[in-house]
């Protein structure tokens, strides 16, 4: 029964900048929550078939097929070819800027060459499954409903049987048709013509947008432009544009490991995500896009009195569902059950967020601009707040739920807070108390090294006092803990490529006990921390060597989930991942600038940068 389920390669991704549809190459949205990214589903076949809802669109005869997206734009196109002939499937939602009353997921069919009969199927199932939507004609279109949503289908001659929907459409060759998925109340499908011009605004839109960077003559060679240019685009799909909230990945439940119980929601706004995710995309040139995180990041800050209650994520929208629960009803992907919804993640304490905060402040000014009044308050208050808690257990980046500890990279985050915070006072002449912060800065990192640092593993570690390798060790020469040419980091370097290999470039975050059963694949940001730590360290031919072998491990269409299972090179976990797509930016834009691309964005933050 496995065979049901399509590999997570075979899938592409659109959106509307609400909320997100994954559609196989087999032409069937297999995940769609609505309206909203963080709502619940309408179709979630990609973690039940049975139970989950779809919506299909496939040749009826046996087919092979192949994904494309139209050039930098997040338009997919599903090019079927059978024994009769030739067509495709163009799938794309009209962003919120084309100021369309009702929202809608426009399916264009196009024969190609000679006749083609396609098969439609149309089974929504709502709530994540939970409840059946019993399609009813309605005029010329079929409808389904539960409790506020409303979902209606137009075009193709479909029957409705046991609640779904579902029916045969030829094409002659060169004939075109539309089937047209509306939500909200109301709402009509727009025209044939009608249609063909919202797809040639949805793909100016995205050119228009993947075109505003500036910066991808520094990354490492042209296929890796189109990669970062790609995973640009990815992530703009994860960015409420009215909040600047961005999720830290498209779906929920899918598995860190086949038949394992490590699947989580993900569809929320991690700060640490978030300020990744804005560090990359001012990288690439898109700064409006840094803006909008920004001032989400501050609206946040405006709601919390005390920083000791910022929460590590938040939700993209008021109602969406964050306490953690089973979802029992589905099978799970490849049957990896139970499907999580919701996050106990939302309680912890993790103090790295801070360091994140700052640093993200310091990268996207430092090289000019004013910095707001609010946003320096907002840095003055962070740094007053890791002064006085930087010595504190916490649970970590990476959300263990053992007891907390003194984690390493915190301890480095809360430096990096008040580090940055000193040199963009010192750079911006803004006023603050700079030598508290220094002085703090200095006792950070002094404890780092005295308690950090493994002299039998001669390595950074994941916790003072600790024997466990982390991959976060990659860190410490991009944040410039210690300068590159430091031999404690060309030997944490070292010990984590050897210690945490997962072979052909691949690392675990750690191999430490997280209080969680099971296992979890190969963690893709940790292989691009090292291209990009290597990069730094001037080990270039090594950074390329790994950066090559995981460009192995980006599907066809360029997209990265979480994780990579070792054992068959597969993706797994969420997806699409942001902090994939974050690691690989960044890890093209270093090891671009290493090789001697250049890069015209901001300047060295030391002297060691600039050798």
């Amino acid at each position: 029964m496995d065979e049901v389920f399509s590999n997570l390669e075979d899938y592409g991704v659109i959106g509307n900048q609400e909320t997100c549809a994954v559609i196989g190459r087999n032409g069937s949205v297999d995940w769609l929550p609505l309206p909203y990214l963080d709502s619940p589903s309408v179709f979630a076949g990609i973690l039940d078939p049975d139970r989950g809802g779809t919506f299909g669109i496939a040749p009826a005869l046996k087919f092979q097929s192949v994904q494309r997206y139209l050039q930098n734009s997040n338009v997919l196109v599903t090019d079927f070819t059978t024994a009769m002939g030739e067509a495709s499937l163009t799938d794309f939602m009209p962003p919120l800027e084309a100021g369309l009353e009702h929202r809608m997921l426009l399916r264009k069919i196009h024969g190609k060459r000679r006749d083609s009969t396609f098969r439609v199927t149309f089974h929504p199932r709502f709530d994540y499954g939970r409840t059946e939507g019993k399609v009813r004609r309605e005029g010329a279109a079929l409808v389904a409903h539960s409790g506020r949503i409303t979902v209606k289908i137009f075009g193709g001659e479909l029957d409705i049987k046991d609640g779904a929907a579902a029916g045969k459409l030829t094409l002659h060759e060169h004939e075109t048709a539309w089937v047209v998925l509306v939500w909200g109340e109301g709402g009509n499908a727009p025209e044939p013509r009608e249609c063909e011009r919202l797809l040639k605004r949805t793909v100016r839109f995205w050119q228009s947008w993947s075109e505003g960077h500036q910066r991808s003559e520094s990354v490492h060679h042209e296929l890796c432009v189109d990669l970062a240019v790609r995973s640009g685009l990815a992530l703009r799909l994860l960015v409420n544009p009215g909040t600047g909230g961005i999720a830290a990945a498209g779906t929920l439940g899918l598995p860190e490991s086949i038949g394992g119980i490590r699947n989580w929601d993900y569809r929320f706004a991690w700060i640490r995500d978030a300020s990744f995710t804005a560090q990359a995309l001012f990288h690439l040139g898109y700064a409006a896009d840094a803006a909008k995180y920004r001032h989400w990041v501050l609206e946040i800050l405006r709601r919390v009195e005390n920083l000791e209650g910022l929460q590590p994520f938040y939700p993209l929208h008021a109602e969406a569902q964050t306490e953690e629960g089973l979802l029992d009803g589905l099978s799970g992907y490849r049957f990896s059950a139970p499907v999580r919804v919701g996050n106990k993640a939302s309680r912890q304490t993790q103090l790295d967020i801070y360091g994140e905060l700052v640093n993200t402040v310091f990268e996207t000014w430092r090289f000019g601009g004013d910095v707001e009044p609010q946003v320096w308050k907002m840095v003055q208050r962070i740094c007053e707040f890791v002064l006085q808690n930087w010595d504190k257990k916490d649970r970590g980046i990476w959300e263990m739920r053992t007891d907390p500890r003194h984690y390493v990279h915190s301890k480095l985050m809360c430096w990096v807070a008040l580090d940055r915070a000193s040199r963009l006072a010192t750079q911006r002449e803004l006023k603050g108390p700079v030598a508290e912060w220094r002085a703090g800065a200095d006792k950070i990192k002094q404890a780092i090294l005295d308690k950090g640092f493994s002299k039998r593993l001669n390595s950074f570690v994941q916790a003072f006092g600790g024997e466990d390798l982390d991959a976060t060790a990659l860190l410490v020469p991009i944040h410039r803990l210690l300068p590159p040419d430091d031999p404690r980091v060309h030997s944490s370097i070292d010990a984590v490529m050897e210690g945490l290999s997962a072979g052909n470039g691949l690392l675990y975050r750690y191999r430490a006990d997280d209080g969680l059963a099971g296992k979890e694949g190969a963690f893709i940001l940790c292989s691009f921390w090292l291209v990009s730590a290597l990069s730094v360290c001037r080990r270039t031919e090594e950074a390329e060597r790994v950066f090559t072998e995981m460009l192995q491990h980006v599907s066809p269409l360029g997209l990265m989930s979480e994780e990579v299972d070792p054992r068959n090179g597969r993706l797994i976990g969420n997806f699409p991942q942001a902090l994939s797509h974050i690691g690989l930016i960044n890890a093209a834009l270093h090891l671009g600038i290493a090789k001697g691309r250049g890069f015209n964005g901001p300047p060295p933050q030391s002297e060691e940068e600039m050798t």
